[in-house]
């Protein structure tokens, strides 16, 4: 499908509603994404990653203020580069008890620099993704590649050829932030 018609929103919004995994371009890499709400939809998208459950996966947002809803810290410091290829590392708020893998009392937010997913986070809420590739796999830069990959997802959306590069992730959970994976914004950037 393609990005950005209509016809292509309403499809993915209409898979994600009933449970399914779908693969999605962000600004960055392509993503098999679910809605988090839903155990046996997370569940099948770590059986599709072949990604272990000690890992926890990304949530994309639409907005700062959605991104704030999920954390009990301001993350006012990061809004220069939201949206954009950056994934924040926060305490959970209370009562966001998804499955996202890993230490349930983090999550990993990011709003990405792409229209047709933060539309999605707007209607839909929160999405759980994670780059659309195999565990220890390079990840793939075009829809073709991602649904010969993962012929079990529901649909893919072409984005075109993506760079490949995955987001810069930053640990907050302290006072002093710390980069954990560098992406397209270095930790000299980041300051």
């Amino acid at each position: 499908l393609a990005a950005e018609p209509d016809a292509a929103f309403v499809a993915v919004a209409a898979a994600l509603r009933r449970w399914s995994i779908v693969g999605i371009p962000t600004d960055t890499v392509y993503g098999i994404a679910a809605l988090p709400a839903h155990d046996d939809a997370l569940r099948r998208l770590f059986a599709l990653k072949e990604r272990s459950e000690r890992k926890s996966v990304a949530v994309l947002v639409g907005s700062l203020e959605q991104a704030e809803s999920l954390t009990t810290v301001s993350l006012a410091r990061f809004a220069s580069w939201w949206p954009g290829p950056l994934t924040v590392v926060v305490p959970r708020r209370a009562g966001v008890s998804w499955s996202l893998g890993g230490d349930d009392a983090t999550v990993g937010l990011r709003c990405p620099d792409h229209g047709f997913v933060r539309r999605l986070a707007d209607t839909l809420g929160p999405i759980a993704t994670t780059s659309a590739n195999r565990s220890g796999e390079p990840t793939l830069t075009s829809a073709a590649d991602v649904a010969l990959a993962f012929p079990e997802l529901a649909l893919v959306v072409d984005g075109g050829v993506l760079p490949g590069v995955a987001s810069t992730v930053v640990d907050a959970t302290t006072d002093l932030p710390r980069v954990l994976r560098e992406g397209p914004i270095t930790a000299a950037a980041l300051g």
